[in-house]
């Protein structure tokens, strides 16, 4: 298969073999698995001249012009159009399979049923050797020591380009690829970009994965992310976190900042996050969060059920279904099991263990987490003197306890993987 370094700086001729240039790059239009080659871009004596790809017909060390160049029409390239050399030789791509970031050493092509076609990015040495000419001397010297150069090729349809000569350009690169990776994986991937091109992904992300992203990224760089957006995006973003994680970055930016964003919340997550803020965070109020679910006492097996149906709550706060009287006061809980096994007519306060732990806000974290340990809880209430119910403390607010501040998540990611 061709590279873009073995037909670049080829020489141009016309039908009756004058030299009028060189082939200077080649674009495309970055849509479906691998773009095909739609325009060529000439270096002629009086400067750059864009023809059609079809204008050109490729023969054994050059291309020859299909008509002469006074006759062939001038083309214009699409502001979405991608030039390869200039605009990814040498940048930096996404390996959306790999979920890492790469720089592009050289580009494959192919004829894919009579076209050019991009196919794939040479992120390895090779490409580096073979646009210096020097790719069969380094094939033999590793030969020389019993090794082979190895090739290092990604599928074009499993890359996400970063950079461009021109920004505007790069921003209508659309990051659907990127879109479809685990938030885990785009925080990884965020966290090798430049500052701009790490606010270029998150403008562009849905709120909800860009929250999910958000909240895998090492706690510093999480608020320089936020520090940098737009302040209306930001609080979109900070409002699909969990209230919690929402609260502890805030927590991270300067206060005038922090104001700012939290006035521009919808006012459910608002009213959540500024209690939070509120709590010191060395105590149970500091680490809990609002997410939990909280049925009447009152209500039927068979009503609590349906209830549940209704909310259709995130699977990790079905675990406790914690039961509460009139006022919000914590009653007692019940399991998901205890509650789905229940004749259908049984209240929940005759069905729930009246005998909850619990904790006040005030509580030091660290004796929460050591009362989570002990208990081998997944997650533990926190209310106020009333026991009036405030929020829980989960079982990885507890593991952060235990690691430095942003292990966290980098130790359960391994684990994970």
């Amino acid at each position: 298969m061709p590279y873009l370094s073995e037909i670049q700086h080829r020489t141009v001729i016309e039908p009756n073999g004058d030299e009028v240039g060189k082939l200077a790059d080649v674009a495309v239009v970055p849509q479906g698995q691998f773009p095909a080659a739609q325009w060529a871009i000439l270096a002629t004596r009086n400067g750059e001249k864009v023809l059609r790809w079809a204008d050109l017909a490729p023969e054994i060390g050059h291309f020859r012009l299909r008509s002469r160049l006074a006759n062939t029409p001038d083309q214009q390239l699409p502001a979405e159009a991608l030039r390869l050399a200039r605009d990814l030789l040498d940048k930096q791509i996404v390996d959306t399979h790999g979920a890492k970031v790469v720089r592009v050493n050289d580009l494959q092509l192919s004829e894919v049923e009579g076209q050019l076609r991009l196919v794939g990015a040479d992120v390895g040495m090779r490409g580096i050797f073979r646009r210096i000419g020097a790719e069969r001397l380094a094939e033999r010297a590793a030969g020389i020591v019993g090794r082979k150069l190895p090739r290092g090729i990604i599928p074009w349809h499993l890359v996400e380009p970063l950079q461009s000569a021109d920004a505007a350009v790069r921003l209508t690169v659309p990051h659907a690829k990127l879109a479809l990776l685990h938030p885990a994986d785009i925080a990884d991937i965020v966290e090798e970009m430049t500052a701009d091109e790490r606010v270029a992904v998150f403008e562009q992300l849905d709120a909800e994965t860009a929250a999910e992203a958000l909240a895998e990224v090492e706690p510093e760089m999480q608020a320089a992310i936020v520090s940098d957006l737009d302040e209306e995006r930001a609080a979109d973003i900070l409002e699909e976190m969990d209230p919690d994680e929402a609260a502890d970055l805030l927590q991270d930016l300067p206060e005038e900042r922090r104001e700012e964003l939290v006035e521009l919340m919808e006012k459910e997550e608002k009213q959540d996050v500024e209690e939070l803020l509120t709590y010191a965070e060395d105590s149970a109020g500091g680490i809990m969060t609002t997410d939990y679910v909280a049925l009447a006492g009152g209500l039927t097996a068979a009503q609590a059920i349906d209830e549940l149906r209704v909310r259709k709550p995130d699977p990790q706060l079905t675990y406790y279904l914690y039961v509460v009287d009139d006022e919000g006061r914590l009653e007692g809980v019940i399991s998901l099991r205890d509650l789905v096994v229940a004749p259908p007519e049984t209240k929940l306060t005759a069905a729930m263990d009246p005998h909850v732990l619990k904790v006040e806000a005030e509580t030091p974290k660290e004796e929460v987490a050591s009362l989570i340990a002990k208990y081998d809880l997944l997650a533990l209430p926190v209310v106020d003197a009333r026991r009036k119910l405030l929020g829980t403390v989960t079982v990885d607010d507890v593991v952060e306890l235990m690691l430095p501040r942003g292990w966290k998540k980098r130790s359960l990611r391994s684990i994970a993987r």
